[in-house]
């Protein structure tokens, strides 16, 4: 948890790339240092909502001005990649108005948002199941993710319709049909072979992982990729979450030692 008072956007940014002075001492490869791959769990919008007496779509609404927030501010923070936990398979368990909402949100914000991600230089790409979403949602997440394809200043991941288990479940039966077809030696199915069949494949594992409102599970977000994460549970609600706040938790991270097994 994190109490101590907000600090500015400036002073987040200076606190997360300076080195404390606890760790000056330590080797470089134990030592947290920076978050490159920060992911997010964004709970609590409907709360944030239920909250104020507004409809739980009011509550998505705000949320995703502090999507566009957090991704505005990761790269002045030292993050060159930025997931985002955009809805779970689960969630097709909320009412058919909400999830009806949530999947108008989403095409909403990549209609507005996506020409200035891609101004931004972030490259947008997508990971879950596509196939029970609205084929012009599907469509319109394709075209940008082409239409960024090329940009290098954040890697932008959005999860949509996204299950862990499904991930590693899918990658597992494309590790069985591979051998089944004689294209892979069944001595050579290890950790880096299923890797490679994961809807993340290329990308570098979550540095730091957190979740907003309070909560302390990941609920089926990124379970192969966090196996060394570090973790910060945030108590504000995600439409409430800052900069300062965001900030705070990277220099937090950056305190810490990951030892990923070893003595330290």
């Amino acid at each position: 948890m994190f109490n101590s008072s907000p600090l500015s956007a400036a002073q987040a940014a200076e606190e997360v790339n300076t080195q404390s002075p606890g760790a000056a001492a330590a080797p470089a490869a134990d030592r947290g240092d920076r978050a490159r791959h920060v992911a997010i769990i964004m709970d609590g919008n409907g709360r944030w909502a239920k909250a104020r007496g507004l409809p739980r779509l009011a509550g998505h609404r705000r949320g995703a001005e502090t999507v566009r927030r957090i991704v505005e501010a990761a790269p002045d923070l030292g993050v060159e990649w930025l997931t985002l936990y955009a809805f779970s398979t689960e969630n097709w368990k909320r009412s058919a108005e909400e999830v009806t909402g949530l999947m108008e949100l989403f095409a909403i914000y990549i209609r507005r948002e996506g020409r200035e991600l891609k101004r931004r230089g972030a490259r947008v790409r997508f990971i879950g199941e596509r196939g029970r979403l609205a084929p012009d949602l599907a469509a319109a997440m394709a075209r940008l993710e082409a239409d960024t394809a090329c940009n290098e200043s954040l890697n932008l991941t959005i999860a949509i319709n996204y299950g862990g288990r499904d991930e590693i479940a899918g990658a597992a039966r494309r590790l069985a049909q591979d051998v089944a077809a004689g294209r892979l030696d069944p001595a050579d199915v290890d950790a880096d072979a299923l890797a490679a069949r994961l809807d993340t494949c290329g990308f570098p594992d979550p540095d730091l992982v957190i979740r907003t409102s309070g909560e302390m599970r990941t609920s089926n977000f990124l379970p192969w990729q966090t196996a060394y994460s570090e973790f910060a549970f945030v108590d504000d609600f995600w439409p409430d979450f800052s900069v300062e706040r965001f900030g705070e938790a990277l220099a937090s991270f950056g305190a810490r030692q990951r030892r990923f097994g070893a003595v330290g």
